[in-house]
């Protein structure tokens, strides 16, 4: 194949979508991950690549990772300015504008990323959770969990007694609750932040996904990590500025839900598969990585029987008790 038909095979699969190298579409793109994190490795640079290649190269990114562009909690407002195009939202950083949403830091509910994962992603197709996006001028593109929530302390942490007026690390408001059915105290500090705050005494304990653990280093200055317990869970949305998203053409959309699906699954098992290969690393390295006894699991998982109910007074919505009983239905026997 000569250049001449390359080039016009590309021009004409550009055009297929709606698009020309006139008027193609650089999107700038924030998130608060560094680029070495799980989740931009597998999850965000993955979805961004797929797009450019798929749209050949229609759609391209400016991407502005670990808070360039606006921190962790204005992500948001970020998107909605016009500074950003497009942002991987945790959505527990902006539980005042997206409260149901908040729904994934519950305790107790799915037990893998992976099937986390499909629960939101049932979730933000269609109800509640996609409607209060929507709402707020973004439109979810996927979204995926992170692993079920550990404690990573400078000593075991099992029954609530050992946990009393600890500062512990919490993911918003939702999880601060887990902390204070606890006896803890829940205190929210973004993730590249942690290290520093364990090292320095600041906080006791971090409530903290065990996959994510490598990008912000905290097994170097933690010795005990739990491996079985059920302490809530993290949900990040890939949005895109509603307006913009509904300028750009059916193929382009469709192209970008398809693959961020694709991204979804994908970034979930990596998780999974990835928490036991950490696990085996750290105990090498001498951190008590310990699993809670039976007796230990009941006594806490009845602890935190009352996060959802406080999560329900808290939203005051008849959309709340909706969103908590589809998503216990899509996490059951997990």
């Amino acid at each position: 194949m000569n250049c001449k038909t390359t080039f016009a095979l590309a021009i004409a699969a550009a055009l297929s979508l709606g698009l020309t190298a006139a008027n193609a579409e650089t999107l700038r793109l924030g998130d608060f991950q560094s680029t070495s994190h799980i989740v931009s490795v597998e999850g965000t640079s993955k979805w961004m690549a797929a797009v450019e290649k798929a749209t050949n190269g229609a759609i391209t990114f400016q991407h502005f990772p670990a808070q360039q562009a606006a921190k962790s909690k204005a992500q948001l407002d970020a998107v909605n300015n016009g500074i950003l195009d497009a942002a991987l939202l945790g959505t527990l950083y902006h539980a005042d504008t997206l409260p149901l949403n908040s729904v994934v830091g519950l305790p107790g509910f799915y037990g893998t990323a992976v099937h986390g994962t499909e629960a939101l992603q049932s979730m933000l197709a269609e109800g509640p959770l996609r409607d209060e996006l929507l709402a707020a001028g973004v439109t979810p593109i996927f979204g995926f969990v992170l692993p079920p929530y550990q404690v990573l302390a400078k000593k075991r942490l099992g029954m609530p007694a050992d946990w009393d007026a600890l500062d512990v690390r919490t993911s918003g408001s939702t999880q601060a609750m887990t902390a204070r059915a606890l006896g803890a105290v829940g205190i929210s500090i973004p993730g590249p932040e942690v290290y520093t705050a364990v090292e320095r005494g600041r906080l006791d304990a971090v409530l903290f996904p065990l996959a994510s653990v490598p990008g912000y280093k905290l097994n170097e200055v933690v010795s005990h990590i739990s491996t079985n317990g059920s302490f809530g869970g993290y949900s990040f949305v890939m949005v895109l500025r509603s307006e913009l998203f509904g300028s750009l053409s059916k193929e382009i959309q469709d192209q970008m839900l398809s693959l961020g699906a694709e991204t979804a699954k994908h970034v979930a098992m990596a998780q999974d598969e990835s928490v036991s290969g950490l696990i085996g690393q750290w105990k090498s390295a001498g951190i008590d990585t310990y699993s809670f006894t039976n007796e230990e699991l009941a006594t806490l998982r009845e602890a935190l029987e009352v996060v959802s109910s406080d999560w329900l007074d808290r939203i005051k919505s008849d959309k709340a008790k909706v969103v908590l009983e589809t998503y216990g239905k899509l996490t059951s026997g997990q």
